[in-house]
């Protein structure tokens, strides 16, 4: 174990709903996002939901935070 806490896994529509509730990408989110796409496959569902939250903090809707 490397000391770090497991953060449990969302489905990209939960992390959606979060991030939007919250206002921004915290580094858990972005961890979350992260394993998602390191996945071998993405689904056009998740990569149209992560593209939708990237375009949403490029334009200033979301805030990265830690």
């Amino acid at each position: 174990m490397t000391g770090e806490a497991a953060i449990p896994q969302l489905n990209i529509a939960e992390l959606f709903f979060q991030v939007y509730r919250y206002g921004s990408l915290n580094r858990d989110h972005r961890q979350q996002l992260k394993h998602i796409l390191l996945k071998e496959s993405i689904s056009e569902e998740e990569q149209t939901a992560i593209d939708r939250l990237l375009y949403a903090v490029r334009r200033g809707w979301l805030k990265i935070s830690d």
